[in-house]
């Protein structure tokens, strides 16, 4: 029977793992570095058919996976473990770094994270405690992982004005652009980290291409950000692009923060445009939900609407209260559909979310939220 959901280890007991990769060499010293931080490692494979009886003997908190196997790979063998047995998996693989195609796959097939193993400097790489595979593991464990469901098509909306062809970067606003700004200024802002790359998309694809301009921060090192771009561009009915300095805000259009830069919102008019930075680290990440969400408080105020979806850590939460004290309308992901129910709650403890909604009721919420500000303004 399948197991709809991961759970999380018993209290008190050491996270428990498994490793999968086809190196011996990997595998002693992931394991080595692993035990050596309190972390029990269960069993060892060198691919996923000779690791899935030792699975069946005793199942583990984690699945450390490599992406090139022989006999089946890892992104194949995730697909099996999300369909039959929900469980956290970190993938850990060269491949990784190389392709940031295969990261996003990996993400959007259910991985928790992604490590990346240099090409040069394994060795040393591997006995290195601060490689953040210990760290990964550890979140990891208190990652709820499920079986994704069917992802409905996009529902109709209000009709909004939207420009028959979106301006570049930097090009002036052309009649139809003028046009919309006058009609909407509407905004959405959205924060995500752990398990943001499956949820992101849930909600990306359920969005007609006639809503207004999306604002999105998801934590991700650079260059993975603009692969999220691309893949989510072919699978859903707006406009997702990686965001660049100075780009405009258009309804149907989704702009996706850049990794190691902060995105912010500015209002030129009745215009929206971003600009993106470099800067410091803001609750250790760049970029940083807080930066964009503060932005949007300041210039879009109660014309914004801005949702915190799963992830680890804080980041957003007093973003969040701002947009809201500002008068935005505001929500946060429930627990029981987060992988990790960090961010979120911390929003929901400061009073920074007006409602708490489930994964799949974000999209039609928006909407709701949208229809009716439409209906207040031509009542």
């Amino acid at each position: 029977m399948p197991h709809p959901t991961s759970s999380r280890p018993t209290p008190g007991k050491p996270v428990s793992v498994v490793i999968i990769d086809d190196s011996a060499v990997v595998r002693k010293h992931l394991a080595e570095l692993l035990t050596g931080a309190g972390i029990e490692v269960i069993a060892t494979a060198s691919d996923p058919l000779f690791a899935w009886p030792k699975m069946q003997t005793r199942w583990p908190d984690v699945v450390v996976l490599d992406v090139e196997m022989p006999r089946m790979d890892g992104l194949s063998f995730l697909r099996k473990l999300m369909s039959e047995r929900p469980t956290p998996v970190v993938m850990c693989s060269t491949l990784t770094a190389a392709g940031a195609t295969t990261t996003l796959q990996a993400l959007a097939e259910g991985a928790v994270c992604c490590v990346t193993k240099p090409k040069l400097g394994l060795r040393d790489f591997l006995d290195d405690p601060s490689n953040g595979l210990v760290q990964a593991v550890r979140d990891a464990a208190q990652a709820r992982v499920r079986a994704m469901p069917a992802v409905p098509a996009a529902g109709p909306l209000a009709p909004l004005p939207r420009p028959a062809s979106l301006a570049p970067s930097g090009a002036g606003p052309s009649r139809s652009d003028s046009a919309l700004a006058e009609t909407t200024d509407r905004v959405i802002a959205i924060g995500s980290s752990t398990g943001g790359v499956q949820a992101i998309e849930v909600v990306l694809r359920m969005l007609p291409r006639t809503t207004p301009g999306i604002l999105i921060v998801q934590h991700m090192p650079e260059k993975f950000t603009a692969a999220l771009a691309q893949r989510l561009n072919g699978v859903c009915e707006m406009e997702v692009r990686e965001a660049q300095d100075g780009d405009r805000l258009l309804p149907g259009r989704v702009l996706i923060a850049p990794g190691g830069r902060h995105m912010q919102l500015l209002r030129s008019g009745a215009q929206y445009g971003v600009t993106v930075r470099d800067g410091p680290l803001m609750n250790r990440h760049k970029p940083s939900v807080d930066v964009l969400f503060r932005s949007v408080a300041q210039h879009a105020g109660a014309n914004a609407l801005g949702v915190i979806l799963t992830g680890m850590g804080d980041d957003g939460a007093r973003g969040l209260k701002e947009m809201r004290d500002a008068g935005a309308t505001t929500a946060a992901q429930d627990e029981a559909s987060c992988v990790v129910f960090g961010m979120p709650r911390e929003a929901i403890k400061l009073g920074a979310a007006s409602q708490v909604i489930s994964l799949q009721q974000v999209a039609p919420w928006l909407q709701s939220q949208l229809r009716h500000a439409c209906s207040a303004r031509t009542g």
